[in-house]
């Protein structure tokens, strides 16, 4: 087999996972012995030139196959680099033959394509314990599969996502100075070791079941003979949001969730609802007489996902004395069996007088948010819980719930909301702002926003929420909280609507990002 020569295109040996399949093939055929590596390759360093040197020593032709853009799991702004622009950079390395791009968040479809004979790996995956993915197993089974072989670099490692933060300015200086305080304070392991802390926790989840319909279209014109714009339909995805989005973030943190909420009778997205939750998540779901399962129809513009508006379809009466009398008894009954009991309550009428007063009293450890929307807003404050062991809500509803439009959110969150409510530890989130985080006798703590790439911020107080409540209850720090509670919200307003959850393997990818 001829490598290509330095005088060709480094796009040229590009190939498509169809074509690497037949290229090692017939290299197999002639003799040849194949090695792949496989990677996401950002930036082009060092430590990955000599990796892929020593890989290619162990055979005769080297494939190295990238993540595509869409399936890179480090979080906001990464790659920073782009699949074919990190292809091309590989390229132009002669001593590799072949470049390929997986679109697959593993590298299985590659090394079920190539069939490697030698499948080779950095040394930082040679102890599988390291791996916080837990890939590794997954590969040498796979390269195994086919009569091949792990093999491990053993060159000096350098990480790229180091290089990416000192020196290519991808942070504002705010941000940037944030992270490296952070780094200094080498809390990484600290973070790590508060998630595994709630890895067998029991969740109880309380809240209103919402619909949330994404009807995209294309803006035509204004209408003739209205004043309105015309607009074309183009697709239509469905989700469910509300108590079932905000458990599925929760479900990959946590052993075992269990939701009690309340649907429409013959609610004719009871297969979607249970279809859409997680293995260990398990629903309770009483269903509303004559009333609807609240569906928030949004319209938006597809070409740049802007939402143009929204209907709901609804009934927000108060629940019914009898079904408000079978969810009290579930609460009194099973409410201590829980590691945490977490509120959502969206103003949609399910939370009633008695079910806080039931939740308070029987709960180990209750941690609330209470939204304000365009249904309830001024009516579902999160005064109307009078104690819990942990709150976050946002800058809008915190200043709401004091009736103070003009003071500074540090003073709203640590002076105003804890005279109305009888809870140690609050957060209030404040978009690009970040948050603030306040704790009963130690005082205030800031987080900046860790992105400022917004696709959709639907849903993204709840990822936080959801995220945060449970290491508040084992006893997480404030800065600590604050810090893991960005991070899922930046990671969930790159997601439009709830196509995915945030989930534990993404979201420590993203904060080993952060502060390498």
């Amino acid at each position: 087999m001829t490598v290509t020569t330095s005088t060709e295109s480094p796009l040229s040996k590009l190939k498509s996972m169809d074509d690497l399949g037949r290229v090692a093939q017939k290299l197999r055929a002639a003799g040849e012995t194949v090695v792949l590596a496989h990677g996401t390759f950002d930036l082009l360093h060092i430590g990955h030139l000599r990796h892929l040197r020593q890989a290619k020593r162990n055979g005769s032709v080297l494939i190295v196959t990238i993540t595509a853009d869409a399936f890179v799991n480090k979080g906001p702004g990464r790659p920073v680099f782009s699949e074919h622009m990190r292809a091309e950079m590989l390229g132009a390395l002669e001593f590799v033959d072949y470049v390929g791009i997986v679109h697959d968040a593993t590298a299985l479809p590659s090394i079920h394509a190539v069939k490697p004979t030698v499948y080779a790996k950095g040394q930082d995956y040679r102890d599988a314990k390291d791996d916080i993915t837990g890939g590794i197993v997954t590969e040498r089974t796979a390269v195994e599969s086919h009569g091949g072989t792990l093999c491990f670099t053993d060159e000096v490692q350098y990480s790229s996502s180091h290089l990416i933060n000192r020196h290519l300015s991808v942070f504002d200086p705010t941000l940037d100075e944030f992270l490296e305080s952070q780094r200094e304070k080498d809390v990484l392991g600290e973070l790590s070791e508060l998630l595994d802390r709630i890895k067998d926790y029991r969740i109880l989840m309380i809240g209103d079941a919402i619909i949330d319909d994404y009807n995209y279209v294309s803006a035509m014109g204004k209408s003739p003979k209205e004043h309105m714009i015309a607009t074309l339909f183009g697709d239509r995805e469905v989700f469910a949001g509300g108590v079932f989005a905000a458990a599925n973030h929760v479900a990959d943190f946590c052993r075992e969730v269990e939701i009690v909420t309340t649907i429409g009778e013959g609610c004719e997205y009871e297969g979607l609802i249970r279809s859409s939750l997680k293995p260990n998540v398990k629903l309770h779901a009483f269903h509303r007489p004559g009333a609807p399962t609240t569906r928030k129809a949004r319209y938006i513009d597809k070409s740049y996902l802007r939402k143009l508006f929204e209907v709901y379809y609804m009934d927000d009466t108060p629940t019914s004395a009898a079904l408000e009398s079978d969810i009290d008894r579930i609460i009194a009954d099973r409410a201590d069996e829980f590691d945490v009991v977490i509120v959502t309550d969206f103003g949609h009428g399910l939370l009633s007088p008695s079910m806080v007063a039931t939740l308070q009293e029987h709960s180990r450890f209750l941690a609330v948010n209470a939204q304000s929307n365009s249904a309830n807003m001024g009516f579902n404050l999160i005064t109307k819980y009078p104690r819990a062991d942990f709150i976050c809500i946002d800058a809008p509803e915190a200043r709401l719930a004091v009736s103070d439009r003009s003071s500074e959110i540090e003073d709203v969150a640590s002076q105003l909301l804890p005279d109305r409510i009888d809870c140690p530890r609050m957060i209030v989130t404040h978009g690009k702002n970040g948050c603030v985080g306040y704790e009963r006798d130690k005082g205030l703590v800031h987080a900046p926003a860790f992105t400022k790439q917004v696709v959709d911020t639907v849903g993204a107080g709840d990822a936080f929420f959801a995220v945060t409540a449970p290491l508040a209850a084992a006893g997480g720090r404030m800065d600590q909280l604050t810090f893991i509670g960005n991070a899922a919200g930046a990671i969930k307003v790159g997601i439009v609507g709830h196509r995915r959850s945030v989930e534990k393997i993404p979201l420590m990818k993203f904060l080993n990002t952060l502060l390498k």
